[in-house]
C-alpha cells in the first residue's frame, strides 16, 4: 500500500506530538510504502536521517511559529501554512500521476484543524484525535483562570456544530480515529462515517517484573504542576490514610500546583510522608516508575494518558478517574477507576482505593502483573502499527483520483 502520513512536526529527537508522530512513521516503514510531509526545524536532526527507507517531504518551521513554545504547542498557528504545503504538494504529485490508497492526517491531535485532505479524492484517516474534555463542574472554583489560548477549548463544540471546514473535514474522513471512545461523543454534532477508538501512545518494551515489598505502599504521581492533573486530590487523600503512615506519595512534575499542594500537605499534616520532586530528567522518572508500588494519577481531565502507559509498563497498579483517556486505557485487570464527584469525595474514594492496595498485597501483585500484560498485548509500538495498517486496508477503495489543483 501507498501510504501518505502528515503531521506538522515530525521527529524522534523533541517530544511531546513530534514525538509520537515518529513513532508511528517509524512503526510503519517495515509494513506500507510510506511517504511522510512534515516541517523541518531549523537545529533538528533532518527527518529523512531520522527515517531511513521512508520518503520524506518537509519545508521549513516558520520563524514567527517557535517564538512561543508553549503557544505553538497549543494552538499549532503554523497549521494554515503547513495545510497550504501539503494541498500544494498533493496537487502536483496527483498530476504527475502519482496515487495513493490512503492518506492520514496524524496530527495535531487536537480536533479543531480542518484538513487539506478533504480536497482530494482520496480515502483518509484523521486522528487519534484528543482533547475538548471539559473541567467538571465542582472541580472549576479550583482549577482557576487559564490563559485565553487554552480558554479558546470552550470554541471547540461551538465550531463542531457549525464551522464548514472542519465539519467536512471529518465528515468526509472514511475514519475519524480517537484517543478513547469519550471522542465519538465530542463528536455526536457530526455524522462520521466510521469511528475508531485507538490510543496514539505506545511503548517499545516493558520493564522487568518485580514484586511488591510487603509492609509499605510508595504511591507516584508523574504530571505537570496544573489542577486538572489531580495531585491536590492525591495529597488530599493522604490526610485519611493517616493509620498508614508506611504509605507515602512522590510527585515528579513542576508547574504553578506544585506549591499550592505543598501548601495542602502542609495544612493537612502530611507534608512528612510527601515528596515533591519537582521536573526530573526521563532517566530519573524511570528510576521512579521502577522503586514505587502503584500509580495515583487522578487527572480529572486527560484526554489519553501517556505516564499511565509508562507506569504500567513497569508493572504499577494504577488508580485514576473513570473519566476520559484513563477510562479507556485503565480496565479492572490492571487498576481501580475512580468517579469524578466533589473536590472533597474525590479525595475520600482515593483514599479508600489506596487503602485497598495497602489491605490486599495479593491484589496489589495481581494488578500489577494486568499492567504490564495490558501494555504488552496492546501497547507495543510493532502491534499498533500492525493494527493501523489493517485499518489502511479496510478503508482503501478504488477510486478515480483528481489530477488538477482542487478549488474552493
Amino acid at each position: 500500500m501507498n501510504i501518505l502520513l502528515i503531521a506538522p512536526n515530525v521527529d524522534g529527537t523533541d517530544v511531546g506530538e513530534a514525538f509520537v508522530a515518529f513513532k508511528w512513521a517509524q512503526a510503519l516503514a517495515p509494513l506500507v510504502r510510506l511517504t511522510v510531509l512534515s516541517f523541518q526545524r531549523p537545529g533538528r536532526a533532518p527527518l529523512a536521517a531520522q527515517l531511513p527507507g521512508v520518503r520524506v517531504v518537509t519545508w521549513p518551521e516558520p520563524a514567527w511559529a517557535r517564538r512561543q513554545e508553549r503557544l505553538n504547542a497549543m494552538l499549532k498557528p503554523a497549521w494554515p501554512v503547513f495545510a497550504a504545503h501539503v494541498r500544494q504538494w498533493l496537487a502536483q504529485a496527483l498530476m504527475r500521476g502519482e496515487r495513493f490508497d490512503v492518506a492520514h492526517q496524524l496530527m495535531p491531535q487536537a480536533a479543531r484543524y480542518a484538513s487539506p485532505l478533504r480536497h482530494f479524492d482520496i480515502p483518509y484517516v484523521i486522528g487519534p484525535l484528543g482533547g475538548a474534555l471539559d473541567t467538571p463542574v465542582a472541580f472549576r472554583a479550583e482549577a482557576g483562570s487559564a490563559p485565553l489560548f487554552t480558554r479558546l477549548r470552550m470554541l471547540d463544540a461551538f465550531r463542531f456544530r457549525h464551522d464548514p471546514w472542519l465539519r467536512a473535514s471529518y465528515q468526509g474522513a472514511a475514519c475519524v480515529l480517537g484517543v478513547a471512545p469519550y471522542v465519538a461523543e465530542v463528536l455526536a454534532d457530526i455524522p462520521l462515517r466510521r469511528f475508531e477508538p485507538m490510543l496514539e501512545l505506545g511503548i517499545d518494551d516493558v520493564a522487568p517484573h518485580r514484586a511488591p515489598i510487603p509492609g509499605r505502599l510508595r504511591l507516584l504521581h508523574v504530571g505537570r504542576g496544573v489542577r486538572t492533573k489531580g495531585l491536590r486530590d492525591a495529597v488530599r487523600a493522604m490526610r485519611h490514610l493517616a493509620d498508614l503512615p508506611h504509605v507515602t506519595l512522590t510527585s515528579a512534575g513542576a508547574g504553578e500546583e506544585i506549591a499550592l499542594c505543598r501548601a495542602e500537605a502542609q495544612a493537612l499534616g502530611v507534608a512528612d510522608r510527601v515528596t515533591f520532586l519537582g521536573r526530573q530528567p526521563r532517566a530519573k522518572i524511570e528510576e521512579l516508575y521502577a522503586t514505587h508500588d502503584a500509580f495515583v494519577f487522578p487527572s480529572f481531565r486527560e484526554p489519553a494518558g501517556g505516564v499511565l502507559y509508562e507506569a504500567m509498563r513497569h508493572g504499577l497498579p494504577v488508580i485514576t478517574a473513570a473519566r476520559g483517556g484513563p477510562d479507556f486505557i485503565v480496565d479492572d485487570t490492571c487498576g481501580l477507576r475512580l468517579p469524578v464527584t466533589t473536590p472533597a469525595g474525590y479525595a475520600v474514594a482515593i483514599a479508600g482505593a489506596v487503602r485497598h492496595l495497602h489491605d490486599n498485597q495479593a491484589t496489589l501483585a495481581s494488578l500489577g502483573t494486568g499492567a504490564r500484560a495490558k501494555v504488552l498485548a496492546e501497547g507495543l509500538w510493532p502491534a499498533k502499527a500492525h493494527r493501523l495498517a489493517d485499518l489502511y486496508r479496510d478503508v482503501k477503495t478504488p477510486s478515480i483520483r483528481r489530477a488538477a489543483y482542487p478549488q474552493g
